[in-house]
């Protein structure tokens, strides 16, 4: 792979050591397992890049959404994360999402430690090879076997098979979700509604009476994401939901075993979007012609060519009508140039002929696709920007 030749200010994936694909390798190096990834991360070396201490106990809070930017610049609503970030250096408080800087793609390299070429999750939305039809991966409809499509072992699953009492906690809707299945299979799941009711399933988790040896939980928090989503992450409402999510988190320490080892990362985290800057595929005269599919998000595409159109051709068109506000780059640049990391053969076909990440706050929608109200949201994220690509890693033990 060469580097990223990438627009000043644009922050280029990784999926080494400084990347989220080091967590939970690291966490396995910290309660003393041995394993190396298929992209060849191992757990002693990733523990020892995060500075993690030893630990019986291990929870792994996800906050959906919290990129690091976003943190620091509304840290007045996360007193006790605010003060976790102090008491690391900025380097290894923060970690490089994936591309695209999105759930499903964030979330299967934290399960497996490997890469989106590798978990074959690429975006909110991808071409499934098999149907030529645009699969939703969140909500997992139309891609079939989730272990077919995710064919990586997942780091709960080998901590388990090793003897770890592996246990996740979200919301009932992701119990045995395609989703989950694939990039966070392993665990005993937990179903908790609110985040506060999470917490607590943490809590019982750790301290269940009658068994001992090491426990690893996995604790998801979406209400941030989500409420940056409709609300934008500078509002009012963005900021209720970090103050919440904080105060849990410091009742979360307080009450686990003495000596449980905390980490506090997330998947992405948010732009404002400038919603007087954005193109739709579906009317624009240039952008429309040759394209059969567009996959993954506003700000991260995956465009997908008609038979017959050369995809160097409306990589053109679509270079020249975005111009600055985006980078366009034909599949086999955007492979070779590592953006999803090492890719498997069998992901090969779900990338797009054409991908697209958007610079600045544009979009780019599908009105086919995407709903007036999808259009219309203030937060998005996906794309290569600073505010989109960093995310925080804290940690504390109790």
């Amino acid at each position: 792979m060469t580097a990223l030749n990438l627009p000043d200010g644009l922050v280029a994936p990784t999926y080494d050591t400084t990347s989220l694909a080091a967590v939970m390798p690291a966490v396995a190096g910290a309660l003393g397992h041995d394993l190396t990834t298929a992209t060849g991360l191992t757990a002693a070396h990733c523990r020892d890049a995060l500075g993690l201490p030893d630990a019986e106990h291990v929870v792994v809070v996800l906050v959906d959404g919290l990129g690091i930017r976003n943190l620091a610049e509304r840290g007045g609503h996360a007193p006790f994360l605010r003060g976790l970030l102090r008491e690391r250096d900025a380097q290894a408080a923060t970690l490089t999402s994936s591309f695209p800087s999105t759930t499903a793609a964030g979330l299967s390299i934290l399960g497996t430690g490997t890469a989106p070429g590798r978990t074959g999750m690429l975006g909110y939305t991808q071409r499934n090879p098999a149907t030529g039809h645009l699969a939703a991966v969140v909500q997992w409809k139309d891609l079939g076997d989730p272990a077919d499509v995710q064919r990586e072992p997942t780091v709960f699953e080998t901590l388990a098979a090793a003897g770890t009492r592996v246990t996740a906690t979200g919301p009932r809707k992701f119990a045995g979700s395609g989703m989950t299945q694939a990039a966070l299979r392993g665990p005993v799941y937990v179903a908790a509604e609110t985040f506060e009711q999470r917490v607590d399933a943490t809590v019982a988790a750790l301290r269940e009476r009658g068994t001992a040896g090491q426990r690893l939980v996995y604790l998801y928090q979406g209400e941030v994401d989500k409420i940056g989503h409709s609300h934008g992450w500078d509002s009012w409402q963005w900021g209720d939901a970090l103050e919440s999510t904080d105060r849990e988190l410091r009742s979360l320490l307080r009450r686990v075993p003495r000596g449980t080892l905390v980490l506090v990362t997330a998947d992405h985290g948010q732009i404002k979007a400038d919603l007087t800057t954005q193109w739709d595929v579906a009317s624009d005269p240039v952008l429309h012609p040759g394209v059969v599919l567009v996959g993954g998000e506003p700000r991260a595409l995956h465009v997908y060519t008609d038979e017959g159109t050369d995809p160097a051709d409306v990589a053109l068109r679509w270079a020249e009508r975005l111009g600055d506000h985006a980078v366009v780059v034909r599949r086999e640049t955007a492979v070779a140039d590592g953006w999803f990391g090492p890719v498997a053969e069998h992901v090969l076909p779900s990338i797009g002929d054409v991908v697209v990440a958007m610079t600045g706050a544009a979009t780019v929608v599908d009105s086919r696709v995407h709903s007036a109200d999808a259009r219309a949201l203030p937060g998005v994220h996906g794309s290569l920007t600073p505010h989109e690509m960093l995310v925080p890693m804290l940690t504390a033990v109790a």
